[in-house]
């Protein structure tokens, strides 16, 4: 900043005039700064989040067991779909309690209960689907179909451990005073990097499975056991009403 005056102007008082250049470059180092600073703490997370992403998600839950039971009656190709809807739906599902769902359900928890007993009814519902399922080479027999992208997407707002899940890493991963809305892209793109490869290990073990059990009676016992397990996932949810 320097000082100057107009002497063609009587009587004018001086006036400064501001370096623009100066001042441009100082915020443009300001910029770069801070901007460095906010990679260096995303990339300090990259390492934490993507052990908390692939524990979770490859860890037996609701999802991994209708994936392996899709696998064994449907094959993966048809159950690709599934694995897609789960792959994307619950990114979407993590930016979206960043985004303010949590505290929705913190001022109403009556909503969050409501969610939670749809999402056992439709868990022990898919149970029974799963129970009464065929094989691969009984079209005919199997009385459902592998789920549509849409309806895995959906199973992830009714589904208690994404909850779990989703509430625990934007808890856990995020900072009030930081970088917030970037933490929120950063966890939700590692879910997205890991969800896909996560699921297919175990819709793969069900299509070994589903191979290997040729015999009806082999295969509905593996669906049986399939539905248990789903049925098992939900007492942690009763559990932690219980406390």
């Amino acid at each position: 900043m320097v000082l100057r005056s107009f002497p063609w102007e009587s009587g004018s008082s001086p006036e400064y005039e501001i370096k623009t250049p100066l001042v441009n470059a100082a915020g443009g180092v300001f910029v770069v700064f801070t901007g460095s600073i906010a990679f260096l703490m995303l990339t300090e997370l990259i390492a934490p989040v993507l052990s908390f992403a692939v524990s979770t998600s490859i860890t037996p839950g609701p999802n991994n067991v209708m994936v392996t039971a899709s696998g064994a009656n449907f094959g993966y190709r048809r159950t690709l779909m599934h694995i897609l809807g789960i792959s994307l739906g619950f990114p979407v599902m993590v930016v979206a309690v960043g985004l303010g769902l949590g505290g929705l359900f913190q001022a109403l928890p009556e909503v969050h209960i409501v969610l939670k007993l749809l999402g056992c009814a439709y868990i022990l519902w898919m149970a029974w689907k799963i129970a009464t399922a065929g094989g691969m080479g009984e079209r005919s027999a199997r009385p459902g179909k592998p789920f549509t992208f849409l309806q895995a997407a959906g199973f992830q707002w009714v589904n208690p451990k994404a909850w779990v899940m989703a509430v625990g890493a934007t808890a856990a991963f995020t900072s009030a005073g930081g970088y917030f809305y970037l933490e929120i892209v950063l966890v939700a793109s590692i879910f997205l990097a890991v969800s896909f490869p996560c699921v297919s290990v175990w819709t793969l073990f069900g299509v070994g499975i589903g191979r290997i059990l040729t015999a009806r009676k082999w295969l509905r016992a593996f669906n049986a056991v399939m539905a248990l397990l789903l049925v098992a996932s939900l007492i942690p949810v009763f559990i932690d009403w219980g406390s």
